[in-house]
């Protein structure tokens, strides 16, 4: 039964989460890329409305953390998965500004990119298969560095 209950979150939330990037323009590449130049000069106006949206997933973010940290367990789990890793390193620094420049070069970060694929964008469907295939490269090679 907890596994359904589970699922049954997972589905409603990611709807909702996916909503709202919707609702916010957040899947549309030329928003986000209007919104990262701050200068208008490239993608023209500046679009500082993204900077609501920011803001109110880091105030929903916090507000559910803080809660989440005062429980014993989940609603509908048997556990959190909090992390583990805390230090900042090379893996974290690199891997986040990765992150960055593909959000800056191709208007997508993953969730509007997997909400964006509903859509059958042929943009969204390269940057999401692009995406698993550095995550394939980044674990194959993770695991080959350990071995040697």
């Amino acid at each position: 039964m907890k596994h359904l209950a589970s699922s049954i979150a997972a589905l409603v939330l990611g709807f909702i989460f996916g909503l709202g990037l919707i609702v916010s323009g957040m899947v549309d590449p030329a928003n986000v890329k209007r919104f990262l130049d701050v200068t208008g000069q490239t993608y023209g106006a500046w679009r500082p409305q993204l900077l609501a949206v920011l803001g109110a997933g880091m105030m929903v973010t916090t507000m559910i953390y803080l809660v989440a940290k005062r429980r014993k367990h989940p609603l509908v789990e048997a556990g959190f998965h909090w992390p583990h890793a805390t230090a900042i390193d090379r893996q974290l620094t690199v891997g986040s500004a990765l992150f960055g420049a593909g959000w800056a070069l191709a208007g997508y970060c993953p969730g509007p990119a997997l909400v964006a694929v509903g859509s059958f964008s042929s943009d969204a469907v390269i940057f999401v298969v692009a995406m698993a295939a550095g995550g394939f490269l980044q674990h194959f090679l993770q695991h080959q560095l350990a071995a040697h």
